[in-house]
């Protein structure tokens, strides 16, 4: 069988098609946060949720660029890992 290109960037080593997958422990944790982020708005609840959200994020989009079932899933989690690294940097920086 001949390994095409959409073959390298959408199949995982036992061949099936992997775009989504079921959402794993960090993927839950950073929605909780994110959610309870809207319930807790006092000043020390909210950042520590904050923080919780994005280290959980962080170690999504870290996971997912080094151990992904394919490329398709290694390139989402370096542009997740980016923009919110990114967006994180730009929010707290003093222009």
């Amino acid at each position: 069988m001949e390994n095409t290109l959409f073959d390298k960037i959408f199949r995982d080593s036992d061949g099936n098609i992997v775009i989504a997958q079921q959402p794993n422990i960090t993927i839950i944790v950073a929605g909780e946060a994110s959610l309870l982020k809207l319930i807790y708005t006092s000043d020390i609840i909210n950042v520590g949720l904050d923080q919780i959200a994005f280290g959980s994020l962080f170690t999504w989009a870290w996971l997912e660029l080094f151990q992904g079932v394919n490329y398709f899933r290694r390139t989402l989690g370096l542009v997740v890992l980016v923009g919110f690294v990114g967006s994180r940097i730009l929010s707290n920086s003093t222009f």
